[in-house]
């Protein structure tokens, strides 16, 4: 009898294992199949990495303005990041991207290398525009990056001429132009969108609505909910609303709005919700927001859930905190290579000032 009951419960250990074992296989099967959907596992690996370097940087710009090393104000895009990680990853290499003063994201995700972002920000001779445009102005056109815009909208039309030359010229190219959600409610946002509109441009207008126009909600000073989604129709165009803390989620939409373009099909406009973890600027303790509000953002963090879905969906931990390990140290490398760069010199400060690139003819 002892030995029947052994070898009853022997058989009973086995099919347990072999149902476990079966178990695993479909759920690491169902895993790889969503791995490698319409995106896959080279761009979602791509849009992580983005939006760690995008973090990381930001942050220790954070870091050096507080030890003054950082000239001027700086309007950091932490919490954002899948935004410009979603659509930068949709784009073309030669596509043109146009975005505001918060733009370091959106500068460094088409390639713009750390070292000459921080650098520019520090005032320093290898920045992008040999430290002389600062934070608010960061542009690399070698990258498709034009240009980091002050004037709230004055891009939005500048990014719609862009599109229209390409589409003059019929080389494939899509503009993406980035705003707040604060540039909605100016007159310019209007006159590009219906232009774009009219004359079918292959431009994508993506508004990032971070729920505040600097200090003041946008709630409370516009007459529909969704400031951008709402207001498509007004033009023709489908109204778009993503989750602007999931980089998929931009990406399918961003790129659906590309292939549109491409192909003669006309401008989108896309409204990405999310949420900034810092106030509007180096000056703003962003005191404003209540304190519930603040806590539900901060547990939607991109970063955290996006690492979470890579190790769902079969990304091992080797991988992941790979990625991790190697973006902190380029950081720390960009950071002391800009440290070690000199300030301009009175050459390169002459250089770009006046029309024959120096101010010797006024003498």
């Amino acid at each position: 009898m002892a030995r029947k009951a052994a070898k009853s419960a022997t058989k009973s250990r086995g099919a347990s294992a072999k149902a476990s074992s079966k178990a695993g296989a479909k759920t690491s099967t169902r895993s790889k199949s969503r791995l490698n959907d319409d995106i896959g596992e080279e761009k979602r690996l791509k849009m992580f990495q983005l939006q760690l370097e995008v973090r990381h940087l930001e942050k220790r710009a954070h870091d050096l303005f507080l030890q003054n090393l950082v000239k001027g104000t700086s309007h950091l895009a932490v919490g954002q990041e899948a935004i410009a990680a979603g659509c930068a990853t949709a784009m073309r290499p030669n596509d043109y991207t146009f975005c505001t003063y918060r733009g370091h994201a959106h500068t460094m995700v088409r390639g713009a290398p750390m070292t000459a972002v921080l650098g520019e920000l520090m005032g320093r001779e290898c920045g992008l525009l040999k430290g002389k445009g600062g934070s608010m102005h960061l542009t690399s056109v070698e990258h498709g990056a034009m240009g980091s815009y002050a004037i709230i909208g004055a891009h939005l039309p500048i990014a719609a001429g862009a599109a229209w030359a390409a589409q003059y010229k019929k080389t494939g190219q899509v503009s993406f132009c980035f705003f707040g959600d604060g540039t909605t409610n100016i007159g310019a946002f209007h006159e590009a969108l219906n232009m774009a509109a009219v004359w079918k441009l292959p431009v994508i207008f993506v508004c990032e609505n971070n729920l505040y126009m600097e200090y003041t909600p946008i709630g409370d000073v516009t007459a529909v909910p969704n400031p951008a989604a709402d207001r498509a129709a007004a033009y023709g165009l489908e109204s778009i609303l993503v989750d602007g803390n999931d980089a998929d989620a931009v990406y399918r939409v961003a790129y659906a709005a590309a292939e549109k373009a491409r192909s003669g099909g006309g401008p989108s406009l896309i409204e990405a919700r999310t949420y900034r973890h810092f106030g509007h600027s180096r000056a703003d303790p962003a005191t404003y927001r209540p304190k519930k509000e603040v806590e539900e953002w901060l547990a939607r963090d991109p970063i955290p859930m996006y690492r979470a879905r890579l190790l769902e969906f079969g990304v091992k931990e080797n991988v992941v905190s790979g990625i991790e390990e190697s973006v902190l140290k380029a950081v720390d490398d960009a950071t002391e290579a800009a440290k070690e760069s000199p300030p301009p010199s009175m050459e390169l400060l002459d250089t770009d000032v006046w029309a024959d690139g120096g101010a010797s003819w006024r003498n």
